[in-house]
């Protein structure tokens, strides 16, 4: 999935997820869109139905995030998604108020309020796509350095943590 700005810019040179989600705004003050939507025949929106938070999510925006591996994206989702922080399995709990009218639960996140749902999503991926760039650029820099040059990286992280790095200069 590829996007570009509501006012034009990255017609030519559409950028990944990734891109956009660092870059804020588009250079022309737009906003990202897809390029183009996926479409979902009525079998595959179905099959959708029974799917729990988490699965939903992964389901939907693996469509939308095609540059971030699926085995980290649903970790991502995982992660964010959890009782602990939501009250609840459901994370969206769901209650009959009469029949046929269904009341969903969208103020179960840490500061009781709707934004919790992305928000707490969209700082994991900040973190993931941050921590990626950095080695990236770090691994870049090791091998354009001189060995004398070269810094030595000692990094100290627990599983599901994020990397906490600090450079020396060798030598």
């Amino acid at each position: 999935m590829r996007y570009v700005s509501t006012r034009g810019a990255w017609t030519d040179d559409p950028q990944p997820f990734s891109a956009i989600l660092l870059e804020g705004l588009a250079p022309d003050g737009g906003l990202a869109m897809p390029q183009s939507y996926p479409q979902l025949a009525a079998a595959e929106l179905a099959a959708l139905r029974p799917l729990n938070y988490r699965e939903l999510a992964f389901a939907v925006l693996s469509r939308f995030i095609t540059d971030i591996p699926a085995a980290d994206l649903k970790a991502l989702i995982d992660r964010t998604y959890t009782a602990a922080t939501f009250g609840s399995d459901d994370i969206t709990p769901v209650s009959l108020v009469a029949p046929g009218l269904h009341l969903l639960h969208v103020s179960n996140g840490p500061t009781l309020a709707f934004k919790d749902i992305a928000l707490q999503l969209l700082g994991n991926l900040f973190e993931y796509v941050l921590a990626k760039e950095a080695a990236s650029s770090t691994s870049s820099a090791r091998r354009r350095a001189t060995p004398a040059a070269r810094p030595s990286t000692r990094c100290a992280a627990s599983a599901g943590s994020a990397c906490s790095c600090s450079r020396r200069r060798a030598g």
